[in-house]
């Protein structure tokens, strides 16, 4: 498709989605106001997440990311300049540098609290929930902010399925709540839970959401940043 550039605003690959960009751009205005990274990066996610719904296959998606740098970068506001960090932390591949590009251009315009701790966690215990044999495998991988201690911890819960298809992606706040909530229900017989080898839950896990395509729809918003944990367990 031929780019064309009207009046309106900078010359989009996609521009059919302009308004879908615009908004966008809107919505990042409240993003230097969230508590910390991790809200920043849920708040990323689903919107990375949205557009991959509406563009399945993997060219309009790389364009269509193209298209959203290129409004943020015009934009120039601490929304848009927000939103380029986290998309160079927790992005897709193929949009991070780029981001980072546009993000670095924008070196006058405020940054929020948070940005310099996007995307840098390191992950912890790894746990399997098995709660039936129709169930299927709930995952937990643990990840901490570097140099946030435990202010900083929060999980990524995956539910797989039979033939390991993502059914559930959550990002969880409150880990000690989580598991202890799965360990009463160990107590009353209803799941077992048990320590899991983080490698090989990486593999698993890296090549369950390596697609997109088969999943329901209420996975995707979290499907961008579960992509970015997921990549940080070792077994790769």
């Amino acid at each position: 498709m031929s780019a064309t550039r009207p009046s309106a605003g900078p010359e989009l690959m996609l521009p059919g989605l302009r308004e879908v960009y615009a908004a966008y751009v809107r919505e990042a205005d409240a993003l230097p106001a969230l508590p910390g990274p991790l809200q920043a990066e849920v708040w990323t996610s689903a919107r990375l997440g949205g557009l991959e719904a509406a563009a399945p296959h993997a060219q309009g998606r790389r364009a269509a990311l193209g298209d959203l740098v290129t409004c943020l970068r015009a934009a120039a506001t601490p929304g848009a300049r927000a939103f380029l960090r986290a998309l160079a932390a927790i992005g897709p591949a193929e949009v991070r540098r780029a981001a980072g590009r546009a993000a670095g251009a924008l070196a006058d315009v405020p940054a929020a609290a948070w940005e310099d701790a996007l995307g840098r966690v390191v992950p912890g215990q790894v746990w399997l929930i098995q709660e039936g044999p129709l169930d299927g495998d709930r995952l937990v991988c643990e990840f901490r902010y570097a140099e946030a201690g435990t202010a900083g911890l929060h999980a990524l819960a995956v539910r797989l399925s039979h033939g390991d298809v993502p059914a559930e992606l959550v990002i969880v706040g409150d880990v000690p709540a989580l598991l202890g909530a799965a360990r009463q229900a160990m107590q009353a017989e209803l799941c077992v839970v048990q320590p899991y080898d983080p490698a090989a839950v990486g593999r698993r896990l890296r090549a369950a959401l390596a697609g997109g395509a088969d999943l329901p729809e209420e996975c995707y918003p979290a499907l961008p940043l579960a992509r970015h944990r997921a990549a940080l367990l070792p077994g790769g």
